[in-house]
């Protein structure tokens, strides 16, 4: 299932997808959506147990994205899942969302019920996840800094921290007015005397060295929600000399190699993980969502790995 498929194929009736072996029943839409590695663990997913269809890539530039959402029904979908960049469309586009996609302003996850679009959002509870087996430790026990919260991923992991009530919370984005609006709305999930002192647990920062350094200082984690690092030509989000051993570092992007950032944050003693924890975890999330069964996550995991 390495093709990829167009919009135009899913708005004009969808006959493709039914002709396929298994048919085609779920998808994730994005623009681009060659890079993605979903249909490789979704479909090893769909086969462990037993469910006689499959996961496709279908590329959806922004301009068709509602048409597109809204052909998921008549095309025979069970759902999708929703890359960059239309997290915020889907969002626009479902009939339903629930509390928490509203709240972090996206839907990932869509699920086609009595031919209504059901919305969901799994990248917060699926980074939450990922944290835990990587590092061994939860959010809520943690200081954290989240590059990138402007919206997308960003949002939604900063909803996740302010629901697990995190030590601190650090939002730096280059439009600080965005940043400034979440932090307020996120505000209230960090009043508690857990925190003795002056410091406010939420702040907002842009990107100058000079913050950085002073929140870095008082960090235990670092998460880039940012598409930076997707290109080796992308400049540095953190100057290297800031990063220090006592740091854990999560890039949500991945690919092939390393990006900069982890490069940067290894080389001064740090504990790094790129997105693939994420990107598992939210998967696993989704077929649950889809198929209110328990996802084969050994099985997504061992075919997400053949497929990094």
């Amino acid at each position: 299932m390495s093709a990829i498929f167009s919009a135009d194929d899913l708005t004009s009736g969808g006959g493709v997808f039914s002709r396929l072996r298994p048919p085609a029943r779920l998808c994730v839409f994005g623009a681009p959506v060659d890079h993605s590695k979903s249909p490789a663990f979704q479909n090893a997913a769909l086969v462990a147990a037993g469910i006689d269809a499959a996961y496709v890539r279908i590329h959806v530039p922004p301009e068709k994205a509602a048409a597109a959402f809204r052909a998921l029904p008549g095309a025979g979908f069970l759902g999708a899942n929703v890359t960059i960049p239309l997290k915020a469309a889907a969002l626009a586009a479902v009939d339903e969302a629930d509390d928490y996609a509203r709240r972090s302003g996206s839907v990932n996850t869509v699920v086609v019920r009595d031919g209504l679009l059901l919305g969901f959002n799994t990248d917060g509870p699926g980074l939450s996840r990922a944290i835990r087996e990587e590092f061994s430790v939860d959010l809520r026990d943690l200081r954290v800094v989240l590059l990138g919260a402007g919206g997308g991923a960003g949002r939604a992991i900063a909803v996740q921290c302010a629901a697990e009530s995190c030590e601190r919370l650090v939002l730096v984005n280059r439009t600080v007015e965005k940043a400034r609006a979440l932090a307020a709305e996120l505000a209230p999930a960090f009043r508690s005397d857990r925190l003795l002192g002056p410091t406010d647990r939420v702040q907002v920062i842009g990107f100058g060295e000079s913050e950085l350094r002073e929140q870095l200082s008082r960090a235990d984690l670092v998460i880039n929600a940012t598409s930076v690092g997707m290109r080796r030509t992308d400049p540095p989000l953190i100057p290297a000399p800031l990063f220090t051993p006592n740091l854990m570092v999560y890039d949500t992007v991945y690919g092939s190699g390393t990006s900069r950032l982890l490069e940067d944050a290894a080389a001064a003693g740090a504990r790094c993980a790129n997105g693939l924890g994420m990107l598992l975890h939210q998967g696993a999330l989704s077929f649950e969502i889809w198929f209110d069964r328990p996802a084969p996550l050994d099985v997504m995991r061992r075919a997400l790995g053949e497929a990094a």
